[in-house]
């Protein structure tokens, strides 16, 4: 699975790590919901480690389309109102 942080480039993701994934994206939906923004900005903040960390960045000369695009880490919780909320970035 390839996953493009925006700003940050592309990364190939066991999708065996998918799981972890969406628990995170999970945890977003409901801090953006409760507005909390504290938490939002944690929970995004593991989100983007745990792909950068466990992924293999892919050379960003390789154009690739992305099976889901993580917004940068300096998203705001207003911005992040239409992106997380239903079931958020990973469908369950």
């Amino acid at each position: 699975m390839i996953i493009r942080i925006m700003g940050e480039g592309q990364f190939l993701v066991s999708s065996s790590l998918l799981d972890d994934l969406n628990e995170i994206d999970n945890m977003i939906v409901d801090h953006v919901a409760k507005n909390d923004e504290a938490g939002f900005k944690r929970e995004l903040s593991s989100l983007i480690s745990t792909i950068k960390e466990k992924g293999e960045p892919l050379d960003p000369k390789e154009i690739v389309e992305s099976d889901i695009i993580v917004p940068p880490a300096d998203l705001t919780l207003h911005e992040a109102e239409r992106i997380f909320s239903g079931c958020g970035l990973i469908e369950d």
